[in-house]
């Protein structure tokens, strides 16, 4: 397999476990930070105590923690990585918050809740997994009416890209599309009082991809003879080098929206 075949592998190529070894070691598992948590977070309504929140690919949960500390819902992350769950489950207890925040293992398709049971659906840079426009239509039946929708998304910044970006893009996410596209799916889904916001480079920069340099070491180090290990480092630097030239092309924005 040569670089270019190499670089245009999806995460989903990689053998189950060794993402889960990967990802699990860092502290998020794609771009976002705290004060984005919060920002989004301050354009819902206060939610009540006993509030149903549900943290949809929460991974190894670090804004799951941050929706518990900042609401006095019960909040609920689901991933389907059981490694990310222990983790959770492990900062919820250290953080004294387990009488309201649990991780169980799912799938974001499948979701295990009762229809129409949640006043709040939240996903950071997940809802790819099965699509945004499946993700927005599927998801708005299991909030309340007057429920919450909260998610950030892969869009497009600009009209017109590069080649090289464009074609990145359409391999690894098709539904990859402009903001106004995806305010548009939003409505024709029946959702209204919408809210957006694009996250900072910082969130992909500082806090996703630099803490990854020392993780790369690490796990070439326990695979020094993997080339599945090797494939997967060399997949996440090609991501880093892509954002790094074509920043002001892409981005993740957060969308929240209230179902009726």
């Amino acid at each position: 397999m040569n670089n270019e075949q190499e670089n245009n592998n999806s995460i989903h190529d990689f053998d189950f476990s060794l993402i889960c070894e990967y990802f699990s070691s860092l502290h998020r598992q794609g771009p976002g930070s705290d004060e984005v948590t919060r920002q989004a977070l301050s354009l819902i309504p206060a939610l009540h105590e006993g509030a149903s929140v549900a943290d949809l690919g929460c991974g190894t949960g670090t804004q799951t923690l941050s929706l518990a500390q900042h609401t006095m819902a019960d909040v609920t992350g689901l991933d389907l990585f059981p490694q990310f769950i222990d983790q959770l489950n492990q900062r919820s207890r250290d953080a004294g918050l387990s009488h309201r925040l649990r991780g169980i293992v799912g799938d974001m398709g499948q979701l295990p809740f009762e229809r129409a049971s949640l006043d709040l659906i939240w996903s950071e840079g997940a809802i790819y997994n099965i699509g945004f426009e499946k993700g927005i239509e599927l998801w708005k039946s299991f909030l309340k009416p007057g429920g919450w929708l909260a998610v950030s998304e892969a869009t497009w910044l600009t009209d017109q890209r590069p080649q090289e970006i464009e074609l990145f893009w359409m391999d690894a996410y098709p539904e990859i599309d402009t903001v106004e596209r995806k305010l548009k799916q939003l409505e024709e889904h029946g959702y209204q009082q919408v809210s957006y916001f694009t996250l900072p480079d910082s969130c992909w920069t500082t806090n996703f991809y630099l803490p990854q340099q020392e993780a790369q070491r690490l796990f070439l180090q326990r695979h020094p003879d993997n080339p599945t290990a090797q494939m997967l480092v060399a997949n996440q630097r090609h991501e880093a080098e892509l954002f790094s030239k074509y920043h002001n092309d892409y981005g993740y924005t957060f969308f929240v929206a209230q179902r009726p």
